[in-house]
């Protein structure tokens, strides 16, 4: 029997990255996982890689219909859920001055509307003693340029972190954060040239303490254990970040 047998988890953005990868553990050790994309064809792959126990249910985060009709749908699929990965965002590089409102907008949007309202419609539904972690970012604490309008989304969910695990405390719901640093997960390459994305990882890994990056699935136990294995830490946040916001 596995570790997670029968036990009912929602990830959203769980279709690449940190997502899959949590989703992959916990499938692996007995889990039923629902994960959420707007990616249906990434969906798909996700699904075909996780099996059976895996559900794949297109959302976009930051839609309040699509986070409505999620919710009944995992009413529909679970009843009852004990743990919820609130990881999906989007990432956006700009110059503080050339910073638009319209990148603004959808960084705020996805990265604190979306899992600040998942959080909400999912509540009635989260057993107690069930866990919810927010996806962070070391960006919030370590003033990265070009990031001015990400980090602040990401302070934004630490902030919420702390809320929520002091409103949800009398439900029995655990709140807290996994705050990655720098990780393989793909991210860069859909977001410049493959030859920026190398060089740009070259250069994190130099710039880290343990002077590589980290992997997804190093990312994945820290939510897991944040997510079952916590039963006395709420509001924390735990960064997964080779020691980069911390020596």
């Amino acid at each position: 029997m596995g570790k997670y047998e029968g036990k009912s988890v929602v990830i959203t953005g769980g279709g690449s990255g940190v997502g899959l990868a949590t989703a992959r553990l916990l499938v692996d050790e007995g889990a039923r996982v629902l994960i959420t994309g707007r990616s249906q064809a990434t969906l798909d792959a996700a699904r075909d890689q996780l099996g059976g126990n895996a559900i794949a249910v297109r959302s976009d985060a930051a839609s309040l219909p699509d986070i409505d009709a999620l919710a009944d749908r995992v009413k529909a699929e679970f009843g009852t859920v004990d743990a919820l990965f609130a990881n999906a965002g989007v990432n956006g590089f700009a110059p503080f001055e050339e910073t638009s409102e319209e990148l603004f907008d959808q960084l705020l949007a996805v990265n604190v509307k979306g899992p600040y309202f998942t959080v909400q419609k999912l509540v009635p539904l989260l057993a107690e003693g069930s866990g919810v972690v927010l996806t962070t970012s070391v960006a919030h604490v370590l003033g990265l340029p070009g990031l001015s309008a990400y980090a602040a989304g990401k302070a934004a969910l630490r902030s919420m972190t702390r809320s929520l695990a002091r409103e949800l405390l009398p439900r029995g719901i655990r709140v807290n954060a996994v705050s990655p640093g720098p990780i393989d997960s793909g991210i860069l390459e859909k977001s410049m040239p493959k030859e920026a994305a190398e060089q740009t990882k070259a250069q994190m890994a130099a710039d880290n303490p343990m002077l590589r990056m980290g992997t997804p699935a190093e990312v994945a136990r820290a939510v897991a254990f944040l997510a079952f294995d916590a039963t006395f830490t709420t509001g924390a946040e735990l960064a997964v970040d080779g020691g980069g916001s911390q020596l």
